[in-house]
């Protein structure tokens, strides 16, 4: 692709030299980009069939980056944009819908955690995103994917998709269809929650896997969370869990051997004295009892939405192989099964903070 055009039309005062795809997200289009006296940025075509309304998913972004610049002394520690020629925050043209961000010098991002301490990192980071955030205007905030995390209602859409089986892909996965069903009652736990009053609402990230933060390269300190586009309300549980689904397991999210898939309890614990370091005693006992919950509710929803996609025709999260959806999927169906067997540990654990 011709990526001149769109350049063209941002506000940057170097020729760009280079531009090449970077990271490995799954919805959205990534490019690196380095110009003449060697700054980088960071392009992203946004993905507008899974962001239906562009505009608001910057309107989000602009508003909550330009909050936390407020609360920052160092720069690299919170998003930047850059605006077009014409004051915009993002492009919206015949190419596609685009957005710049200045690249975040001298960090790492890691798919796995390389040590606790890294993982530890990364609940500090995810944890004070929180806290600082715990004033924000939340009725400002666009649904930017409505019912993101409302496992309930992806429970009836896994369903639905079963149903129809549209790509007769049903019959090879009737193991990890009965897997789900036999787990319809737990889908609804951190809404019964919310209801009884025991899991507030708050404004969180709703996709913190370990790659969405940046870590200082040189101190290995929590740096920078990026990745904004699903900021909106959401449960304190969810944020955690989908950490613990991400980084408190060495195996890759796409690991055929499943032998390898283990919950690791020591990360576990790491990343949950990390959060709460970082939100900085933001969180109720009650929200904090409910981690473990929002650690499997997290994942089963993960490998549901998995699953899901792979009998639609995985249409959704980008593949490069064939199945790559349904070993996505297994990998995290058997963590559900782990945290299962662990499911009294990690309980405890969570009680140690309390």
């Amino acid at each position: 692709m011709e990526f001149s055009n769109v350049i063209s039309k941002f506000d940057l005062k170097e020729p760009i030299l280079s531009c090449n795809p970077y990271g490995n997200g799954h919805i959205n289009s990534t490019f690196v980009l380095c110009d003449k006296k060697g700054a980088r940025f960071i392009l992203q075509r946004i993905n507008t069939s899974v962001f239906k309304k562009p505009e608001q998913v910057m309107s989000n972004i602009y508003k909550v980056t330009e909050y936390l610049k407020k609360r920052s002394h160092d720069p690299r520690s919170v998003m930047s944009l850059v605006p077009l020629k014409n004051g915009e925050n993002f492009l919206n043209s015949q190419d596609g819908c685009w957005r710049m961000y200045k690249f975040i010098e001298s960090s790492v991002c890691l798919d796995t955690p390389e040590t606790s301490r890294d993982f530890y990192e990364c609940g500090v980071g995810f944890g004070t995103f929180q806290r600082q955030l715990r004033d924000f205007p939340a009725e400002e905030l666009f649904e930017t994917i409505p019912d993101f995390h409302n496992t309930p209602k992806r429970y009836l859409a896994f369903l639905e998709a079963v149903e129809a089986d549209t790509f007769h892909r049903a019959e090879e996965v009737k193991e990890e269809i009965e897997f789900i069903k036999s787990r319809a009652d737990f889908m609804s736990v951190l809404f019964d929650a919310h209801k009884n009053g025991r899991l507030p609402l708050r404004v969180t990230h709703n996709d913190t896997k370990i790659n969405n933060i940046m870590l200082d390269s040189s101190t290995r300190s929590a740096l920078c969370v990026i990745d904004l586009d699903t900021i909106m309300p959401g449960f304190s549980a969810t944020d955690f869990g989908d950490s613990i689904r991400s980084g408190a397991v060495i195996a890759a999210e796409d690991e055929k051997d499943l032998s390898r898939v283990e919950l690791n309890l020591e990360y576990f614990e790491a990343y949950t004295a990390g959060f709460l370091d970082g939100c900085g005693g933001l969180l109720d006992k009650e929200e904090i009892q409910l981690f473990p919950e929002g650690a499997k509710i997290m994942t089963l929803e993960c490998g549901m939405r998995f699953l899901t996609d792979y009998l639609q025709g995985d249409t959704y999260f980008k593949t490069s192989r064939p199945k790559q959806n349904l070993d996505r999927c297994r990998t995290q169906l058997k963590l559900v099964s782990d945290m299962e067997k662990h499911w009294d540990t990690m309980k405890e654990i969570i009680n140690k903070y309390l």
